[in-house]
């Protein structure tokens, strides 16, 4: 019962990390955010040296939080295509 309990769990997770990808507001933001966070990098002063590290920190974070998204889906396919082929190894 759990199993299949779990499994429900990993499906409806990897299926909202995808619709996640696919939407349009969600895509939107982050375009805008890592766009301005980029803006606001390049322009800044040859003294503003601080700001210049918060923004490529704040972009490595936008980047994994992406990427997170990005490790559901492709763990969740991972995870059926072992369900219905077997393990490679």
């Amino acid at each position: 019962m759990l199993t299949e309990e779990y499994d429900v769990l990993r499906v409806d997770r990897v299926e909202e990390a995808q619709n996640l990808l696919k939407n349009h507001l969600f895509n939107e933001a982050f375009e805008t955010l890592e766009q301005s966070l980029k803006d606001r990098w390049q322009n800044s002063g040859s003294a503003e040296a601080e700001t210049r590290e918060n923004c490529w920190l704040a972009l490595q974070m936008l980047y994994q939080v992406r990427q997170h998204i990005e490790s559901i889906v492709t763990t969740g396919k991972l995870d059926e295509m072992d369900a219905t082929y077997g393990p490679l190894m």
